[in-house]
């Protein structure tokens, strides 16, 4: 009697101290990011006075059809995105679980059946001792049972609230997945209009050397040039020539990135692409709203603070560990050895039980649960800071691409109108003697890398518009995704 004296004596203590759920009360990270991109003064600039960013369907700021509709395919049709809405299912299911784990649970059950007893063994030897032995007996049972583990201190409803930011990181995951998968189709468009219209100035060289080619020879075998020049003039005709199994090669491997982006069979977009269009021009891009909007936009940060809230319920979900569970337990039914005795008043039966599970002398193994879950928080904390810090950086880089390639692709197309003129005017003095085949040589060869190099830096800028959309969290609509989820998490309750 004195040991379930100082039992209940310690219950009673640890419910008083316990008072109420355990566990630290979560507070969201404070941000420490500057007011503004560095970066965008000089993205601002580039926007007129009547241009509009719409973040939510970026795409089509590109003014491309094709575009539009090959991102749109994809946010439909990816199988990474797929992958990303099972992950919600499943975490939606484990919310449902949770919530479920903190309700009383119930059960019907019910049985019969038969026994035909052997004489031969010591319980059959006894009994057929008497007189009055049945060899064959029946009985039929069915009960009605609930049971419920009282949540006194917190502990399931911490590992609720923990399964709720689980499911709300897991869509945050999503829409992270959805806005990488709409700027890689983007980025991978551009990607081939480049190599498209590389591969055009690749032939279109081609065709000049040749004719290059064609002159020198008819020069020598007339005497008027020598071998030496002809040599040159193939070899250059041949380093050209190169160049078009290579980037046809990287044609080709883009192609094929892009319809597994679709969720297609490798060749199914061929045709869609065959037909040469331009490289689509950089939109303005807008910096409204600077790196304290940036943390409401990017859904990666959003998954991260949400990873961050889940380990910090589960220090409570430890910490109850400290404390007692408490269970209700109850039956009533109905048995009896035969069909018409059932639900009469002989045959009723119940039962209650109080339950009482105390981990009192594994306070060790409790003590290291919880400092795993603190590890566990302070590494999501880190991660959590981390995210910003990249977002932040992803942003900055963004812009610089931006703005640095659109002035260096200014540049070039400026240096490639005067570097024609050159190789024209090279040419028309070798024809009439006044310059060397290496000067029309060395004209077509920077003509050339110029011109290669600005659908390089063309390229470059709308990847960067790109991927300034997609930094800024540009594709979705958070307000609305976060009042959905509100609604869903307050219907699960």
């Amino acid at each position: 009697m004195r040991s379930v004296s100082l039992i209940l004596s310690a219950l009673g203590g640890s419910i008083i101290l316990a008072g109420c759920a355990v566990g630290p009360r979560y507070v969201p990270p404070v941000s420490t990011q500057p007011l503004a991109f560095q970066g965008g003064p000089a993205v601002e600039a580039r926007i007129s006075a009547s241009q509009a960013t719409d973040l939510v369907f970026w795409w089509r700021a590109f003014n491309d059809p094709l575009l539009t509709s090959l991102v749109e395919r994809g946010l439909e049709q990816n199988l990474d995105l797929q992958q990303a809405s099972a992950r919600v299912v499943q975490a939606r299911a484990a919310l449902k679980g949770a919530n479920a784990a903190l309700m009383p649970s119930g059960q019907v059950s019910g049985q019969a059946g038969e026994v035909y007893q052997s004489l031969e063994t010591p319980i059959g030897r006894i009994g057929s001792a008497f007189p009055q032995f049945e060899r064959s007996t029946e009985s039929y049972e069915a009960n009605l049972g609930a049971s419920w583990e009282i949540d006194l201190f917190g502990g399931r409803d911490a590992a609720r609230d923990a399964a709720r930011a689980d499911w709300q990181a897991s869509q945050a995951g999503a829409v992270a997945a959805r806005l990488s998968v709409a700027a890689q189709v983007a980025d991978t468009y551009v990607d081939i209009r480049m190599l498209q219209a590389r591969l055009d100035v690749a032939r279109a060289q081609l065709d000049t050397q040749q004719r290059l080619v064609d002159l020198v020879g008819l020069q020598y075998r007339k005497g008027v040039a020598a071998e030496l020049q002809l040599r040159q003039a193939e070899g250059s005709l041949a380093q050209v020539r190169a160049s078009v199994p290579a980037l046809q090669n990287e044609l080709d491997m883009a192609m094929n990135a892009l319809d597994v982006l679709l969720g297609v069979q490798p060749g199914a977009t061929r045709t869609e692409l065959a037909i040469l269009a331009p490289i689509p021009h950089a939109p303005a891009v807008s910096a409204a709203g600077g790196p304290a909007t940036l943390l409401r936009r990017r859904p990666d940060i959003i998954a991260a603070e949400r990873t961050l809230a889940a380990s910090n319920a589960r220090i409570g979900a430890a910490v109850s560990e400290y404390y007692p569970k408490l269970s209700l337990s109850g039956l009533l039914g109905t048995a009896s050895t035969a069909t018409g005795g059932l639900f009469t008043g002989n045959a009723t039966q119940a039962n209650g039980i109080f339950g009482l599970r105390w981990r009192l002398f594994d306070f060790g193994r409790v003590d290291a649960e919880i400092k795993a879950a603190k590890g566990r928080n302070a590494e999501a904390l880190a991660a959590y800071r981390l995210t910003v810090l990249r977002a932040s950086q992803d942003v900055e880089d963004a812009f610089s691409t931006l703005v640095q390639q659109e002035a260096r692709a200014a540049v070039l197309l400026q240096g490639e109108g005067s570097l024609s003129r050159a190789r024209d005017s090279s040419m028309a003095a070798y024809r009439g003697g006044m310059a060397s085949l290496i000067e029309v040589l060395d004209a077509d060869r920077r003509l050339l890398e110029t011109r290669d190099g600005a659908i390089q830096a063309q390229a470059a800028a709308a990847r960067g518009a790109i991927a300034s959309f997609r930094a800024l969290g540009g594709g979705w609509e958070p307000q609305r995704r976060m009042e959905d989820q509100t609604a869903q998490a307050s219907a699960s309750k």
